[in-house]
């Protein structure tokens, strides 16, 4: 009897050394190829990011990094892609913030939920979006836009990327702000919205930097203000909207993900393996280039803060509206 239980008692030593094959697998990590999933098609500052980093993190991890566009609904097949893996670290998506934090508040039937099925990783890239306008419109700042606009019998009209776009969110808080009213005019894309205005058919939009360039140089519009809290990156001379009306931000931002359930040891190490990187004066140096962008630094808990902060933004906007979109 005092041989087996010494037998049991030595056994069960050896099971509490033994580490669990839970954390053999983690500390093995990587031992193959991760996939990225990207939620929009190849181009654009989220693809470019994920691509950048995919060649780097490669390197540091001794493992292939593989991106794979899954664009589609928004970024929700992508979405629902990660949510329904493996949580082991080996699939990840890459996509921009509207995924999270606007689609669940416009979408009746999603079939994944961002929030609880998705672990954030870390931020990438954020940007600031421009107020822009016709050339006919007959201000150079936003205090004289805004009073143009209080005036303007019927309201003028600004277009937008779509219901539910950010494009429209960031305009409807500026009305909100400064109490004034405009006719929305949606669009299906960026490029159209801002075609309209060139054209004359709207009398502004809030839009991307990159995209009204071209634009601005031809003389067929005017930018007033760009939408961050503060002044950064290629559009450092043009004023904030927040220097006006205090407390307004327009941020858009891209980050990573893991299907909820991963462990955390494997996405502590992801979110301080991405962190290096785009720290990195040369990574930095890119995303300016190719957009304007700004690496976008966080832990694992500050990045799920901006997360329930903006989502909390654009809630009310878009329950206030009653904006809907069928999936």
């Amino acid at each position: 009897m005092k041989s087996t239980l010494k037998y049991m008692a030595a056994g069960a030593a050896l099971t509490v050394m033994l580490p669990s094959q839970e954390a053999l697998a983690q500390s093995a990590y990587p031992s193959k190829p991760i996939r990225v999933i990207v939620a929009v098609a190849a181009g654009g500052a989220p693809d470019f990011a994920a691509r950048t980093i995919a060649v780097r993190l490669s390197k540091d991890i001794g493992q292939p990094v593989i991106v794979e566009n899954r664009g589609g609904a928004n970024g929700n097949v992508a979405g629902q892609t990660v949510a329904q893996s493996p949580a082991d670290g080996y699939t990840l998506l890459l996509a921009p913030d509207s995924l999270v934090v606007i689609n669940r508040f416009l979408y009746k039937n999603l079939p994944f939920d961002p929030v609880k099925d998705l672990a954030p990783i870390a931020s990438i890239i954020r940007n600031q979006f421009v107020l822009a306008v016709h050339p006919s419109v007959p201000a150079k700042t936003l205090p004289e836009f805004i009073e143009f606009a209080r005036k303007a019998k019927p309201p003028i009209a600004y277009a937008s990327a779509g219901n539910g776009s950010q494009h429209q969110l960031f305009m409807e808080l500026l009305k909100v702000r400064a109490g004034v009213d405009m006719l929305h005019v949606p669009y299906k894309g960026g490029a159209p919205a801002v075609a309209s205005v060139v054209a004359g058919d709207t009398m502004a939009v809030i839009t991307g930097g990159p995209s009204s360039t071209a634009h601005v140089r031809a003389g067929t519009l005017r930018l007033i203000a760009g939408t961050g809290a503060q002044r950064f990156g290629v559009l450092s001379d043009l004023p904030a909207i927040n220097e006006t009306y205090p407390g307004y931000e327009g941020l858009v931002w891209s980050g990573l993900w893991a299907p909820a359930g991963t462990p955390e040891p494997i996405t502590r190490r992801l979110n301080s393996e991405v962190n290096s990187i785009i720290n990195e004066a040369e990574v930095r140096d890119a995303f300016r280039k190719s957009g304007g962008s700004e690496s976008f630094i966080s832990t694992p808990a500050e990045f799920t803060a901006v997360i329930r902060r903006d989502s909390e933004k654009y809630q009310k906007v878009i329950v206030d509206l009653k904006i809907t979109v069928d999936n």
